[in-house]
């Protein structure tokens, strides 16, 4: 007869002395981490949501604060996620949307002809991927046409400052979405999270 007991998985064994080396790891512990949990939660206080997003490496640890404690949705293109969040702020809410920079070029058309002459309310949380330390040739375009568009489309931004309180710059953006009417943007460079190439 077969030895019907349950096979068990067995797995080498772990050095405790051997230093962690996995990304994850080092960015769910490391302070950059803790910089977008808070990011996270002045977002989360100020009123702002529901959350859009489409996956950018430099924004993992916000994008998973957000899924985690607000329930970001993911949208697979961009420009289909300034579209939802058009429609939610019309809607009366506050809404967000986390994308990269490359991502922004895919939108120009729904922020041309819809959010910015509407007067529509969304707050974009943008990747600055193509800036120093990120030298990927891929985004380098992107990366010098990220502030140039956002001018002539007449967004304003601020790029996030790990050195200034969290709060007060979100303030200063919801002042921006609330009283003035308009959209703004808060751009993140590439490794205030922790992101690393």
């Amino acid at each position: 007869m077969a030895d019907q007991s349950t096979p068990t998985l067995t797995a080498d064994p772990v050095d405790p002395a051997e230093p962690v080396t996995d990304l994850a790891t080092d960015l769910a512990t490391g302070p950059a981490t803790g910089l977008a949990a808070d990011l996270a939660t002045a977002l989360i206080d100020a009123g702002y949501g529901p959350y859009f997003g489409t996956p950018c490496g430099v924004l993992a640890p916000l994008y998973s604060e957000l899924s985690r404690r607000a329930g970001l949705i993911t949208v697979p293109r961009e420009d289909n996620a300034v579209g939802l969040a058009a429609g939610a702020e019309l809607a009366g809410v506050r809404p967000v949307v986390l994308m990269q920079n490359s991502g922004l070029g895919q939108s120009v058309n729904a922020l041309a002809s819809l959010v910015v002459p509407y007067g529509i309310r969304v707050l974009f949380v943008v990747s600055l991927r193509g800036q120093h330390p990120d030298m990927t040739p891929e985004n380098a375009a992107m990366g010098r046409l990220t502030q140039p568009l956002l001018d002539v489309l007449g967004l304003e931004s601020r790029t996030f400052e790990p050195s200034v309180p969290v709060r007060s710059q979100i303030s200063e953006l919801a002042e921006l979405t609330t009283a003035k009417h308009r959209s703004a943007v808060l751009t993140v460079a590439p490794d205030a999270f922790g992101w690393a190439a």
